[in-house]
């Protein structure tokens, strides 16, 4: 029996959960979200908890058990917490600012890169150097400042794009160091 998949999930209050036959939806204050029910696995609500059983031993079964029980609390603390990632600026004139809902890099490039918010997600600039992505889905949140740190990566020689926050990047030598 899967460790993680027999935990039940506690359901806060002002949380409304409607579990259907191939779908769960979870809305609270921060939003609202869908997942569809794993093949193998059964949902079901009851005394303000959310908990997930296996219908047979298959494999996949056995898989998705753990699977869907993580995807499902990772929903309710999204509508209920949010998520939120943290990315940093580095470099001379490297900078981001919010105009309406697109966010535009200057990075070092000959143009700016514009970068129009995803739905469900919203984008902060603080310090015109950091960057706070908030949002109630995980997954979003998370694909999202992927695509942003991809937009200009961190150089190995001098430091500069944009790197998760708290990240340390090793610099490697230039050539002078070689003599």
């Amino acid at each position: 029996m899967s460790r993680i998949g027999k935990q039940p999930i506690a359901v806060p209050p002002g949380v409304i959960v409607s579990v259907g036959a191939t779908q769960v939806r979870i809305k609270g204050p921060k939003g609202e979200l869908a997942q569809a029910i794993a093949t193998g696995v059964k949902v079901s609500e009851e005394g303000g908890a959310l908990s997930v059983t296996r219908i047979n031993d298959e494999r996949q079964s056995r898989s998705n058990h753990g699977l869907t029980r993580a995807l499902l609390a990772n929903m309710v603390t999204g509508v209920t917490k949010g998520y939120e990632r943290r990315l940093s600026i580095t470099g001379v004139g490297f900078k981001g600012e919010v105009k309406g809902k697109t966010l535009v890099l200057a990075l070092g490039y000959s143009h700016p890169i514009e970068f129009p918010f995803p739905a469900g997600i919203t984008i902060d600039v603080e310090k015109a150097t950091t960057l706070i992505i908030k949002g109630a889905d995980r997954q979003g949140v998370g694909e999202t400042a992927a695509k942003l740190r991809e937009l200009r990566a961190p150089d190995a020689y001098k430091g500069k794009g944009i790197r998760n926050e708290g990240e340390h990047i090793r610099l490697k030598a230039g050539k002078t160091a070689k003599k």
